[in-house]
């Protein structure tokens, strides 16, 4: 579980690394923003879900930052536009419209 979720976070570095790259160049950005926010925010909440697997009953106990990370997180899906609006952004990009 901890090598899917470093190799998750890394994805999600890269892509976000890329989409301000694209920004900072002043080239066509696309959909590389929307890609990168839906990927970390969805990743965001896969890694806390294997985080709190991975501290078993203790994962849940309200002492841990690892429970009180997860909770927070639904909100990253939400903050500047859900998930569903970025896949349509990125649909609406492939689709070349």
């Amino acid at each position: 579980m901890l090598a899917d979720m470093q190799t998750e976070i890394e994805a999600a570095r890269g892509l976000t690394y890329y989409a301000a790259w694209l920004k900072d160049s002043g080239k066509p950005r696309g959909s590389a923003a929307s890609k990168a926010k839906l990927y970390a925010s969805e990743m965001a909440n896969r890694v806390a879900y294997k985080a709190v697997q991975i501290h078993g009953s203790l994962g849940y106990s309200r002492e841990t930052d690892v429970e009180r990370t997860y909770p927070t997180l639904a909100s990253s899906r939400i903050y500047e536009g859900t998930s569903e609006v970025q896949r349509m952004i990125i649909a609406r990009d492939l689709l070349g419209r």
